[in-house]
């Protein structure tokens, strides 16, 4: 008995699977036959799902092969279908997105971001069809229960929409789920600082940052910025308004552009520009300030070396120089005009020397045929290029965006080696001025101090 073939058998997940080891006679035994096979299955009450290509394939392998086949599926019942009742099921893939890799591998964190950002159309979310629950049945017959299975209910919230079995969102902005609600905010709130917890702020909508800015992060905004503590800025970009209740520290090398007005408590060693006024209270102490309107400072407010555009003017206290460089202050004049042309008179500086290198190589008696001929191409190239930067000068002296009434008012006093400038008339400073207005003569077109009370 104890050499006869056999088959033990396993029971798995509560008998929903059975499996057998078939195992063949030794020395003088009696091998597996098919009565064995049927008196086993009767004795282990195996009655459902019995599979009979995987018995016998096993049993001729043992039987005729005398080897141990094992893990044979024996039956295998139906698990019973939980049912699940309609429900709206998150998009997984809300936040995934490849890391942004630095020049070695590493990763940099600061493209990171703590926050999901979605756009306009964006599916958030999509409707599953109920599931009909449906009792199982195991190897032995019996009948095994469904369940019903609860899913976290989601509801859209502001800004969301049903489009078919998708709820959508309405606007570019912030993914938040709240509870079981799903909306999209047009305003993104950092209760703390921007670092690497955050990494860089890039956002469709306004931001309010309630902690301080670290040095190498960026921050974009299609909105308005408000920051409560110090913005070391490394580069930023405002669609509107920009207000920094500490201050603006550049580090010699930061870029900050706004699309509206800016105020802060002072600028260090930045370059900043804005479309609207620029109002800062205490100090801007070595940067290059832009605006298309009035800077405004306090009383005591103070202009420290730099240079300083300001299409309609300037109030302040007082304007002196850091570190023996006195400030330079440009009024009257467009400034986004004077970098456009600018820019387009450094080009044709550049191509004028391309030129001349080039005619110097055609005259080469050198120079063959062949070559000749490409140098000529790219000289009619060159011409052309000329050509359209001077169509592009002269279109922009046209369009010369000039404001005559600009003025400089200082309520305490301009030190020696200042440089004043309004549209393109100037004054150099060689005594202190106390308590002055600096105006435009229109008639004589030269500066006029007048004293103030």
């Amino acid at each position: 008995m104890y050499n006869d073939g056999r088959i033990e058998l396993t029971f798995l997940d509560n008998n929903l699977e059975v499996r057998g080891d078939f195992y063949p006679p030794s020395a003088n035994g009696t091998p597996i036959s098919g009565e064995y096979i049927k008196s086993l299955l009767e004795m282990s009450g195996i009655v459902y799902g019995i599979q009979n290509d995987e018995i016998n394939n096993a049993f001729n392998a043992c039987v005729n092969n005398q080897e141990i086949v094992r893990d044979v599926l024996i039956a295998k019942g139906d698990p019973p279908v939980d049912e699940v009742p309609e429900y709206l099921q998150l998009n997984p893939y809300l936040g995934v997105k490849n890391e942004t890799q630095e020049e070695g591998g590493s990763i940099d964190y600061k493209e990171r971001s703590a926050f999901i950002i979605v756009k306009k159309g964006q599916a958030l979310a999509k409707q599953k069809h109920p599931t009909q629950g449906k009792d199982g049945i195991n190897v032995r017959g019996e009948a095994i229960g469904h369940k019903t299975v609860k899913k976290e209910i989601l509801t859209g919230g502001e800004n969301t929409a049903m489009e078919g079995r998708f709820l959508v969102s309405c606007i570019n902005g912030q993914f938040v789920k709240a509870g079981g609600v799903l909306n999209v905010r047009d305003y993104l709130v950092i209760k703390g600082p921007v670092g690497y917890a955050t990494g860089n702020i890039v956002f469709p909508g306004d931001v309010k940052i309630e902690g301080p800015v670290s040095d190498g992060f960026k921050i974009y905004s299609g909105g308005s910025v408000t920051i409560k503590q110090t913005f070391d800025v490394t580069d930023s970009v405002t669609k509107k308004d920009l207000n920094v209740a500490g201050g603006i520290i550049g580090r010699g090398r930061a870029v900050v552009k706004v699309g509206g007005s800016l105020k802060t408590k002072f600028i260090d060693n930045c370059h900043v520009a804005a479309r609207k006024n620029i109002i800062v209270d205490s100090e801007i102490i070595s940067s290059r300030v832009f605006t298309l309107e009035t800077l405004e400072m306090g009383e005591k407010g103070k202009i420290i070396g730099g240079e300083i555009h300001a299409l309609k003017g300037v109030r302040v206290g007082t304007i002196g120089k850091e570190a023996g460089r006195a400030a330079r202050i440009h009024c009257g004049i467009d400034f986004i005009l004077e970098q456009e042309k600018e820019k387009y008179n450094s080009a044709l500086k550049a191509m004028a020397i391309k030129t001349h290198r080039l005619q110097e190589l055609m005259e080469d008696p050198s120079t063959d045929e062949a070559k000749k001929a490409k140098i000529k191409t790219f000289l009619d190239k060159l011409t052309e290029e000329q050509l359209k930067a001077q169509n592009k000068i002269s279109e922009l002296l046209g369009n010369t965006n000039t404001y005559e009434d600009a003025t400089v008012e200082v309520k305490d006093e301009i030190e020696p080696d200042v440089l004043i400038e309004i549209c393109h008339a100037a004054l150099f400073v060689t005594e202190p001025l106390k308590k002055v207005k600096i105006r435009l003569d229109k008639e004589t077109r030269k500066l006029i101090i007048e004293k103030t009370s």
